[in-house]
């Protein structure tokens, strides 16, 4: 540096420290003094300077646009000669590290404006940090040493190179094989980042652009994938390296030195992140707390959740149960409990079955919506990729990322089936576990699955049953605790409502309705909610009891086969409802609730379309009524074809079977033809069969 540099930069540091001692905010405090106070405390290294508050001074707002790395060493100077006169010690401690961080910088530019031009300059960029690299330590300054113990220091500055000198430090001493000495170095924390533009900024018809962002020690690990933010931080290139070639090369990247980062998205204040955003203020836990005494505020509660819809009462209030959820529970051998609710919606189209999710990934606390088509497994669970360094590194996907929270997963059937089978374990065992390149990791994934699908022949056909209309695999159909049947039936008293609200939306007054919550408001009020442990009563633990085993009835002749997995849906739906109603245990009325969802669900999909009674073994595969047929129709076959298997008759073979009182005429050669197609019996000699 120059005498001159030298006495600009002292000169603009005295300017910074009187603007820092001096300035006051709006309550007349001494807003920066206080900050700097507050570092040793805190064991902070860096103050935070809102941009807004230099604008009243030219000269160093001027610097800013002009020569921001002067600027902010300025202030760094000016920060640690202030702390100097309070903490001493401190102050010598951290002395290389103090720096000063920039919020609310005004020159905001999108991702495609980051060009040539403001190389070196300071801007501000918001976007979506889609990846972060691990963090390695950085050189900030290295001591080499030559045989004769002579010490060569080198301060790196900027960018990711060091050149190693190539003799000794010392005039005298020729000496040119130099080593590093990584004890006496000293090394600060990095991270790079990848930001990428935001869906809303996208122009029709782009590809979103990135930009990747160095961090260093405070910064690091602040933002994870997943977070929107704006980065405050100044522009740097370096040089795009050719493999293998002798020449440089005179191509450079665009990379960003950050500087500070704030957090959007959400509510609260820009320096939180978004799970801290949906911590809720005391004003706020007043509001809450006053919704919750209002003995309305179950129904209100379900009208507030997507008004724009109408109708669907019983979906809504199901789908508040399950961003609520219930707790998990952990057994003493380590063994945990699930408590996240899964739901599946199928139906015809135009029934709102998106828009209801797209609301719900909107308000929950932590929602994800992601649609069948454009998902994967390794996008859905995890993935392995390998970095440009040639590292393996893991990419959390959607299920992993939206950990205690939710994910929407639209479009269900159109899956491929191997990507859906990566939804098994997260669903039941609640992670998600991945082995490849030599990774091999369990990811906690605790979400809850909100799925929909379409029936595969555009409207549901209600005289076939639901695995028949759906094309799903049945173990996944039995991992959900509830199943809604969406259907369009035509009344006109329901058609006319529908319509009506319809039209009243696309007016210009809207359909504002007063006793609504406020989606902030109801985002806040489920996020605390989950907070409650509810636990169950005697009385709800008897009601859930009781209609377990009148389901279980094994004597009757139309048994129903419902699994202990039915039972904890009844106690998770229970233990949701409670938390929902911010109440410390499980009543009746909860178990009450729980049990009519349930029974409500089983009316709609667990219907056996031959018999018109309920039964579970729909939704495992086949009813019960088509097992016992089955057996019958091979029994009947069995005894007719005697011990030396003899071929049977058709004729003979459908009057055994009208004699057992099962099956008409009809039923019974419809049914040897469909015995026929599925391979169970064959013709031997023409109308003649024989068991396979």
């Amino acid at each position: 540096m120059t005498a001159l540099e030298t006495q600009t930069l002292s000169a603009l540091s005295d300017k910074v420290k009187e603007f820092l001692k001096q300035f006051k905010d709006k309550d007349g405090s001494f807003k920066y003094v206080e900050q700097i106070d507050q570092m040793m405390p805190k064991r902070d290294s860096f103050i935070v300077i809102d941009y807004n508050d230099l604008v009243t001074i030219s000269q160093i707002e001027t610097r800013f646009n002009e020569n921001p790395d002067e600027i902010l060493e300025a202030f760094a100077k000016a920060i640690k000669d202030i702390l100097q006169e309070r903490f001493p010690q401190y102050a010598a401690k951290i002395k290389d590290e103090i720096r000063a961080r920039i919020v609310n910088y005004p020159v905001q530019r999108s991702l495609r404006q980051i060009n040539a031009e403001i190389i070196n300059k300071m801007t501000s960029v918001s976007g979506m940090v889609v990846r972060s690299s691990e963090v390695k330590p950085l050189a900030r300054e290295i001591i080499y040493k030559c045989p004769e113990n002579h010490v060569t220091q080198i301060i790196h500055q900027k960018g990711l190179n060091i050149t190693p000198p190539t003799k000794c430090s010392l005039p005298k001493c020729t000496h040119r094989d130099l080593k590093i000495e990584p004890e006496l170095s000293s090394f600060i924390d990095f991270q790079i980042l990848r930001l990428q533009e935001l869906p809303e900024d996208l122009p029709p018809g782009q590809l979103p652009h990135y930009v990747d962002v160095s961090i260093k020690q405070d910064l690091v690990d602040n933002a994870r994938p997943g977070d929107r933010i704006i980065l405050t931080g100044l522009v740097r290139i370096e040089q795009e390296y050719i493999a293998g070639g002798k020449a440089t090369s005179g191509l450079y990247r665009l990379r960003i030195d950050g500087n500070n980062i704030e957090f959007l998205g959400g509510r609260g204040s820009k320096i939180s992140r978004n799970t801290e955003r949906e911590e809720v203020s005391s004003e706020e836990e007043k509001i809450i707390k006053s919704l919750a005494k209002n003995p309305e505020i179950y129904q209100r509660l379900i009208d507030s959740f997507a008004p724009h819809i109408q109708g669907h009462t019983l979906i809504k209030e199901a789908i508040l149960l399950l961003i609520t959820g219930s707790t998990q529970r952990v057994l003493q051998d380590g063994t945990k409990i699930r408590g996240d609710i899964n739901i599946f919606l199928v139906g015809d189209p135009g029934t709102a079955k998106s828009e209801m999710l797209k609301f719900c990934a909107r308000i929950a606390p932590r929602g994800l919506y992601t649609s069948g088509r454009g998902s994967t497994a390794a996008g859905l669970t995890a993935a392995v990729i390998r970095d440009k360094t040639g590292i393996m590194m893991l990419e959390a996907g959607a299920v992993v990322l939206g950990d205690q929270g939710l994910v929407c997963i639209d479009e269900f059937d159109k899956m491929k089936p191997e990507d859906r089978s990566a939804l098994h374990e997260v669903m039941e065992q609640q992670t998600a576990s991945i082995a490849k390149g030599g990774i091999v990791a369990t990811l906690n994934a605790r979400t809850s699955i909100l799925a929909a699908a379409n029936p595969m022949y555009g409207k549901y056909d209600p005289f076939k049953n639901i695995t028949e209309n759906v094309n799903l695999p049945i173990p996944l159909l039995t991992r959900f605790d509830l199943i809604f049947v969406v259907r369009d039936i035509p009344s006109r008293e329901k058609d006319t409502k529908i319509a009506k609200h319809i039209i009243n939306l696309h007016s210009p007054t809207g359909a504002a309705t007063r006793s609504l919550i406020d989606a902030d408001i109801l985002t806040k009020y489920l996020a605390y909610s989950k907070r409650l442990k509810p636990v169950l009563t005697k009385e709800a633990e008897e009601k859930i009891l009781e209609y377990y085993m009148k389901m279980r009835n094994v004597d009757s002749e139309d048994m129903i086969t419902v699994t202990p997995r039915q039972l904890e849906g009844l106690i998770r739906l229970a233990t949701a409802r409670a938390r929902l109603l911010m109440k410390n245990q499980v009543e009746a009325e909860d178990a009450e609730r729980a049990i009519f969802l349930i029974q409500s669900m089983l009316q709609d999909a667990g219907v056996d379309v031959n018999t018109g009674k309920v039964d579970l073994g729909v939704l495992q595969g086949r009813a019960h009524s088509e097992i016992s047929k089955m057996q019958l129709f091979m029994d009947v076959l069995k005894s007719l074809e005697g011990e030396n298997k003899t071929a049977v008759e058709e004729k003979l073979f459908t009057q055994e079977l009208m004699k057992t009182g099962k099956f008409t005429e009809e039923e019974a050669r419809n049914y040897i033809r469909k015995m026929l197609r599925e391979a169970s019996i064959y013709e031997s000699k023409p109308g003649h069969y024989n068991r396979v």
